[in-house]
């Protein structure tokens, strides 16, 4: 913001009209004696206007300050004030319309009173134009005396060059492509553009005069053809240019000065660069001047920030702020006052403005004299130091938000579903998708204008709506939204959230941001099924409590289930496989089981709240879930390769697609060379490849775009096969809140496959950290560096880092680190564990019993490498009870385009099922402690088969 502002001498505005560059005009058009200069306005709408400015003292315009104004047929593009007529050295007024150019005289007609005096406009002559203009500039081309000749620039890159009264000659300018400023400079008979080449480029007037191919005016002006025009010379400036300007000053050399977009450029005559100015804002117009120091141009520069600047060459010298973004400025001389600065805004306003400062008339009043007291001052003193002393103790230092400055973002969620779906534009086609309506209230305890409001559902779950603009916030009467959330993609989303979020500016300008969670019942992407028996993945909640009724867990997803016995129920996810959950009898265990790994999620973590929450509203404090047994590492493994494999076929396919291109790109410069040779050529089947290559780039693009839509479905299974296993490695060893808020951050279900970085690539780094921090074994390991962040070849390293974090975990290492609130480290509890082993199956196969272990000890069921030489189980009936294919076969074929490309692989088939693990053997016992044959046959102290 500049410290001075223009004072206003005199203004007016045009009312409803556009006004652009050409659109002013200062000269002395009348030829009058006294040499004093009016202003002429032309605008789009078709309207000339002249003023003489006569402002007297505390006095604006006044109605006798117009001179004239005049409605023409056509808009005005450009006014031109020269010696146009032949015969005369009187300036006229060219105006330039679309489609014609008009020269104009403007006379003084003296009445018998002084209130009949008016000036009046003649036409002199006109010429109609073949092509729509653009822009003009005039000049003695050709070095004639005492006359001026018109160059108009088609919007085609045409000049039409006009002596006078007579039309000349029409010219292609070579390489055209839109059209830029125009200049005629007198001292080399040349005109001066810039291309869209972005370089400034000259060309001679004689060179334009002998290239021709045309004798009369409509021809050469339709002329499609003609000799090539050489340029001069030429000037890369790699922007484009706003305007050009010749100076010829006694006091600085000729010079062209070009004003681009972010530069000022200042040119010899000869093309060479003679100083150029980098402008830290967007010019909108220019004007130099002459200045009183030898060899130094002044200009003046208007901004898009409503400034003028007055620069000495490169240096600024004054800065002033203007009411309006001028598009032109003048300098014109008046009866009470020269060197006005005169800038007309785009939308008609007019100012004739000056520099400096006015007196200030103010005088400030003297301060009342007062006695000092001391012994208050020394008070006031230690006051202050002690609230900066208790300011300084807080460890916060981020500025609390005050009370009044936030807005509170609250959403409600029925208890149930809509009754009419409303959810659009679903994958699914073949089921009803439902959907639910949750009410979003904006609180905001004082008023704001212009609140952006925007929801996101989680992965795969849509919105109705996802932006609202509020113009403004009453905090009286809370503005209610409801926005349907519904299951858009078609598999099952990781979480059933929505994010949303409100930007806002506060008074005092500055941003705010409020945000909110919206929790989604589970019933929105699941139904209630028959249960299944069988299934591939298992995973055992034990619990400190008796076991409950699953229908008094799930009493909105019973169904017609609601009568059984409530120890089994099936879901059925959304384009997702079923899900079953069983609660023993005589035991305090719960299993959920699936045939897909990364399904389990939703249910599980459903299942510990639910449980959690009925057992507080019964008064148990102490209740507590525990998972006891190995963690499914290799299951999730298999997830992370498949996601993995996807990314890898992802770049694969670009650098396809990138050769094919290049192939193709190539055969058309061969066939186009073919076509331009004069003497013809056969093409040897180009066109035969060419439709080849054409084909296997359409096949490779689809290839890219179905890998696409797979590598989200993989990545949502990333995301919640991570979240099932952060919450069973918190079960397994009791962690606290600061320490899973650690080990989610590090292990984050958070994935992004739209960077060159990937999630793996993330995590990996994120663990490495762990293992050199709080989980290292010595100092040696804290003190190795770590390795730069790079694309990662396979998921080897990953894998072998997050079995050494769970190794590290079970041996009772902790994930405190220092600097983090809450998370101090502290030594491992030395209380007993007990854990569950297995004997020797010649003895009891599947007995269990309880072992009462020191600190230190490594449980059975949490070493690792204790479910690599476990058998798989079988496939579930329900996906044609197959077995699965060994591990090692799991690699995509390589693309093979012969008309058209082999379908990838789904995501959850059989080759992302390989080497998957049943938690049923080994390391996790079976429900209610029984035994349980190896062809998993019904069992009869669960009965849960009659439900079935």
């Amino acid at each position: 913001m500049s410290l001075f502002k223009t004072r206003d001498w005199w203004s007016v505005r045009c009312q409803d009209e556009t006004f652009d560059h050409g659109c002013l005009c200062v000269a002395n058009i009348d030829n009058s004696p006294n040499g004093l200069d009016k202003i002429l306005v032309g605008s789009f709408s078709g309207v000339l206007r002249a003023y003489l400015p006569r402002p007297g003292k505390g006095e604006g315009f006044k109605p006798e300050d117009l001179l004239m104004e005049v409605q023409l047929n056509s808009p005005i593009l450009q006014l031109e004030a020269g010696r146009f007529v032949s015969g005369t050295e009187a300036l006229h007024l060219a105006v330039l319309h679309p489609r014609k150019v008009a020269v104009y005289g403007i006379s003084l007609v003296s009445g018998a009173v002084e209130h009949g005096s008016h000036y009046q406009l003649n036409m002199m002559y006109e010429h109609n134009l073949q092509r729509t203009a653009c822009n003009l500039t005039y000049g003695p081309f050709g070095g004639v005396k005492g006359k001026d000749f018109l160059c108009i620039q088609s919007m085609d890159g045409v000049l039409s060059i006009f002596e006078q009264e007579s039309f000349a000659f029409s010219r292609f300018l070579p390489g055209f492509l839109i059209p830029g400023p125009l200049k005629y400079i007198t001292r080399t008979d040349s005109f001066i553009t810039v291309s869209s080449q972005r370089q400034v480029e000259s060309y001679k007037y004689q060179v334009l005069a002998v290239a021709t191919d045309s004798n009369s005016k409509e021809e050469s002006q339709k002329i499609s053809s003609g000799k090539r025009v050489t340029m001069d010379w030429s000037l890369n400036i790699g922007e484009p240019a706003v305007d050009i300007m010749f100076v010829s000053f006694p006091q600085a050399l000729p010079s062209i000065l070009v004003l681009g977009e972010h530069s000022l450029f200042c040119v010899k005559e000869s093309g060479q660069l003679r100083f150029m100015k980098k402008l830290e804002y967007n010019p909108s117009a220019f004007l130099p001047f002459a200045a009183t120091q030898e060899g130094i141009i002044n200009t003046i520069i208007c901004t898009h920030t409503n400034q003028l600047l007055v620069y000495a060459d490169v240096t600024l010298k004054w800065a002033a702020q203007l009411q309006h973004v001028p598009v032109a400025v003048k300098v014109a001389a008046f009866p009470e006052l020269k060197g006005v600065i005169v800038t007309l805004s785009e939308d008609g306003h007019l100012n004739c403005s000056y520099l400096g400062t006015d007196p200030a008339m103010f005088i400030a009043p003297a301060p009342e004299s007062r006695d000092i007291n001391y012994d208050e001052q020394d008070e006031e003193m230690e006051e202050m130091k002690k609230r900066i002393a208790q300011a300084s103790q807080k460890g916060d230092i981020l500025p609390q938000k005050k009370s009044e400055d936030e807005l509170t973002i609250t959403s409600s969620v029925p208890p149930s579903l809509d009754p009419v779906t409303k959810a659009t534009s679903v994958e699914i086609q073949d089921e009803i998708v439902p959907s639910i309506t949750a009410e979003l209230t904006l609180k905001s305890k004082m008023q704001l204008d212009n609140v952006h409001m925007t929801v996101r559902g989680y992965g795969s779950i849509g919105a109705t709506q996802t932006a609202f603009k509020f113009s403004y916030l009453d905090p009286s009467n809370p503005p209610v939204v409801p926005v349907s959330f519904f299951l858009q993609g078609n598999y099952p989303p990781a979480s059933l959230t929505a994010e949303v979020s409100a930007s806002y500016n506060i008074p005092t300008g500055a941003p705010r941001t409020a945000q909110t969670t919206v929790g989604l019942p589970l019933s929105l992407v699941c139904r209630p099924c028959m249960p299944v028996k069988n299934a591939v993945h298992k995973v055992t909640i034990d619990t400190n409590k008796p076991p409950v009724n699953l229908n008094e867990i799930f009493p909105d997803l019973s169904g017609d289930y609601e009568g059984s016995s409530g120890f089994a129920l099936g879901f059925e996810l959304l384009g997702g496989p079923v899900v079953t959950v069983l609660a023993s009898k005589t035991s305090q265990k719960y299993r959920v089981q699936c045939d897909q790994f990364d399904a389990l999620w939703l249910v599980v973590k459903e299942l510990a709240d639910r449980l959690t929450r009925h057992h507080k509203r019964r008064g148990s404090s102490d209740f507590r879930c525990s998972f006891v047994g190995g963690l499914p590492l290799q299951e999730y493994f298999d997830v992370i390769d498949a996601h993995f494999e996807l990314r890898s076929q992802t770049e694969h396919l670009k650098k396809v697609l990138q050769q094919r291109a290049s192939q193709f790109r190539s055969i058309q410069r061969r066939l186009l060379t073919r076509f331009k040779d004069k003497t013809p050529a056969p093409l040897q089947n180009l066109d035969a490849l060419l439709e080849g290559t054409y084909r296997q780039i359409l096949a490779v693009g689809e290839a890219c775009e179905e890998n696409t839509r797979l590598l989200r479905r993989a990545g949502n299974a990333v995301s919640a096969a991570t979240r099932l296993m952060n919450l069973l490695i918190r079960l397994s060893f009791g962690m606290s809140d600061g320490e899973f808020a650690v080990l989610e951050a590090s292990l984050t279900p958070r994935v992004d496959d739209d960077g060159e970085i990937g999630w793996e690539e993330i995590v990996d780094a994120a663990i490495t950290h762990l293992l050199r921090t709080c989980l290292a074994k010595s100092s040696k390991d804290a003190a190795t560096n770590p390795p730069a962040l790079a694309i990662a070849k396979d998921t080897g390293k990953l894998k072998k880092h997050l079995s050494l974090l769970v190794d590290r975990l079970s041996k009772g290492a902790s994930l405190a680190m220092e600097g983090v609130p809450g998370l101090d480290v502290k030594e491992p509890d030395a209380k007993p564990v007990a854990i569950k082993t297995k004997t020797s199956p010649r003895n009891n196969p599947d007995a269990i019993i309880e072992q009462e272990l020191e600190s230190g000890e490594v449980p059975v069921g949490s070493k690792l490498g204790e479910q690599k030489n476990r058998k798989l189980a079988p496939v579930s009936p329900r996906n044609g009870g197959k077995s699965l294919p060994p591990m090692g076969e799991s690699n995509l074929p390589p693309l093979e385009i012969k008309g058209s490309l082999g379908s990838l692989p789904p995501l959850g088939g059989k080759k992302l099922n390989d080497g998957l693990n049943d938690l049923s053997k080994d390391s996790v016992p079976d429900l209610d402690n029984l035994p349980t044959p190896p062809t998993h046959k019904p069992r009869n102290d669960i009965q849960w088969e009659e439900e079935v």
